[in-house]
């Protein structure tokens, strides 16, 4: 998992006004042969709208995302480093914030407990914010473990379909699952412009 620091200062917060966002293929473009470099690393720009809408009015935000290209050699920690400072940069330029960004440095075979569909991502998470539960938070994903590692903790099940999002519907087997276009999608249902 990330050894990101932990906040200064205690947030005051409730998990029904938590979403936590997969990354790839929901903030970002997807590939099948991994995003590799910040030169890969593509957002969609709805989405970074779309962090910075509910961040403003009032919804913290996470990241929980999967990052097996770094057991398999492809890319390091540092190089991850870099996407998300991007990240953040064009976050806080449209006037959001990104609270928490947890990621799983390891392989399929590595049997961690953060990959997801396993929750230690989320539970990384959770610590972080200093939350009781995720009980009611949101979880926006575009694959079926992300759903899985939601459900696991309570949250609402959002799937996108950019991404795998299209792959992951067509699957079937979404009870109770959200389904939207995009990001920005959701972010309007979850916080409607007035």
């Amino acid at each position: 998992m990330s050894q990101q620091p932990l906040p200064t200062q205690p947030y005051d917060l409730v998990p029904q006004k938590v979403v936590i966002l997969d990354r790839d293929g929901v903030i970002n473009e997807d590939s099948d042969e991994y995003i590799k470099s910040l030169d890969e690393w593509k957002p969609y720009p709805q989405a970074i709208e779309a962090i910075a809408h509910l961040s403003q009015h009032g919804w913290t935000i996470a990241v929980a995302t999967n990052q097996s290209g770094i057991a398999r050699g492809y890319y390091d920690e540092a190089e991850l480093t870099r996407m998300h400072e991007r990240l953040q940069h064009l976050v806080r330029d449209a006037g959001g914030d990104i609270a928490h960004i947890a990621y799983c440095p390891h392989g399929p075979d590595d049997d961690c407990v953060c990959r997801k569909p396993r929750v230690g991502l989320l539970d990384e998470i959770q610590a972080v914010l200093k939350l009781e539960s995720l009980d009611g938070a949101w979880l926006v994903g575009d694959s079926l473990r992300d759903l899985q590692a939601g459900e696991s903790k309570g949250c609402h099940g959002v799937l996108v379909r950019t991404g795998k999002g299209h792959r992951t519907e067509a699957k079937g087997g979404l009870a109770n699952v959200r389904i939207f276009d995009d990001l920005a999608g959701f972010a309007y249902f979850l916080q409607p412009l007035h």
